[in-house]
């Protein structure tokens, strides 16, 4: 409890380095009232030998195209929870996509998870953000129920990182930070499968 505690009270020194232009952004550091539990920054990465089995979901993008686990295999995958309202998805959204941008030419693969909007709600995040990558609708639950082991259901955003076989690498617990990310990503490309 001490440890969430002290992450969230760090959140509002992230969300200071945010675009002051978005008002929900501002609020990443205080969940009260705002529907989510603020993650407090934790990382854990698994080693190769202690990774379990593959992750396993179905799910349809907001393009309207299915998508499954298995669509990824092959290339380390990002996923990332999050919905439109999320103050601390608002602080972490380009920082995302910046690394979508330098890690696609590498074959890396990211997935939003939606956890709470309608496709005319992401969409709008996603034009307001520059998002580039797909997402998937998760109103019900589907995907995130199948990440329990990894992704607790209020915990968003959460940031999970698959290997090339699709076992969870590693998970951040709240805001992405961006260089945290970008090492974790290293650090499964430069793994042989």
């Amino acid at each position: 409890m001490l440890a969430g505690l002290a992450g969230v009270l760090s959140l509002p020194l992230l969300a200071a380095c945010s675009n002051g232009d978005d008002p929900l952004a501002a609020q990443a550091g205080n969940a009260d009232g705002k529907n989510y539990i603020a993650g407090d920054g934790s990382v854990l990465e698994i080693a190769p030998a202690e990774r379990g089995e593959p992750v396993q979901f179905r799910s349809t993008l907001f393009s309207g195209e299915p998508i499954s686990t298995e669509d990824l295999v092959g290339d380390p995958a990002v996923l990332n929870f999050w919905y439109a309202a999320c103050a601390p998805c608002r602080v972490e959204a380009p920082g995302l996509q910046a690394l979508h941008e330098q890690f696609a030419p590498e074959g890396v693969r990211f997935l939003g998870i939606n956890v709470r909007d309608t496709v005319a709600t992401a969409e709008a995040f996603e034009r307001n953000f520059g998002i580039t990558y797909p997402s998937v609708e998760d109103r019900g639950g589907q995907v995130l129920l199948a990440m329990t082991d990894y992704v607790p259901p209020q915990a968003v955003p959460t940031t999970i990182v698959l290997d090339r076989l699709g076992r969870v690498s590693a998970r951040i617990l709240g805001i992405a930070e961006p260089s945290t990310l970008r090492t974790l990503i290293t650090t499964v490309l430069d793994e042989r499968a």
